[in-house]
């Protein structure tokens, strides 16, 4: 396992400020066996480009802005053994590779990381507490899933339909079909920018609202349309 090519993909829209510090981070803890793509949309007016040549990272450019659709072509053009999907905003441990190469040689079909926030703020570490353990809300993107491209294949890739909660969904259908994981317990680290714009309450309550209309099964636009609503 430990000779296998990792693909870290990460989709992006107008992400420049959080890849500038992101890629010379995971370029620092990465070996030869990793390649990082960045999963980029034609949408994009930044300069995701220059910042990607500067640190010699392969850029794709979907003709979707859909982060369910972006990473479906990441991993389509990504050469790795391994698929690892990233947010721009995370970071994942000094050890991530190790952690995700392990996790599979024990024969688990996927993984994904616990996580911490950026932020000391005491609701926000009894937030990231349910992360470390199996649950109704363990499986989201900011956990940063990982697994093999036949595994990948097999649940069906990211659902194009999802235009939130995409990683959520590839998750709760991994685990329906009966698919075996482990969540690391060596904590990504997430953005808590989201949470100090709007309100530890008022994000909360759009995650709340957002679980419960998806497991309702109510149409992915209605769940993005009330969440965004909800986060000015």
């Amino acid at each position: 396992m430990s000779e296998k090519l990792l693909s870290i993909i990460i989709p992006s829209y107008n992400e420049e400020h959080n890849l500038r510090k992101l890629l010379p981070y995971l370029i620092s803890y990465s070996g030869k066996n990793t390649e990082i793509i960045i999963a980029d949309t034609i949408k994009s007016t930044d300069q995701t480009d220059v910042i990607c040549e500067k640190n010699n990272v392969r850029r794709i450019v979907s003709k979707f802005c859909s982060r369910a659709e972006q990473m479906n072509f990441g991993a389509q053009q990504a050469k790795g053994d391994i698929l690892y999907f990233l947010h721009a905003d995370t970071y994942p441990p000094i050890s991530f590779e190790e952690d995700i190469r392990s996790t599979l040689a024990e024969d688990y079909d996927f993984g994904i990381f616990s996580y911490k926030f950026d932020s000391d703020h005491p609701l926000l570490k009894m937030n990231a507490k349910f992360t470390k353990r199996k649950g109704l809300f363990v499986g989201g993107g900011d956990q940063s899933i990982f697994m093999e491209p036949s595994t990948f294949n097999k649940i069906g890739k990211f659902d194009p339909a999802y235009c939130i909660m995409e990683d959520f969904r590839l998750f709760h259908t991994a685990n329906k079909m009966g698919l075996s994981y482990k969540i690391v317990p060596n904590d990504v680290t997430v953005s808590a920018r989201k949470y100090e714009k709007n309100s530890y309450l008022r994000v909360n309550l759009s995650n709340l609202v957002a679980f419960s209309m998806y497991h309702l099964g109510m149409k992915p636009s209605s769940i993005k349309k009330a969440y965004s609503y909800l986060l000015k």
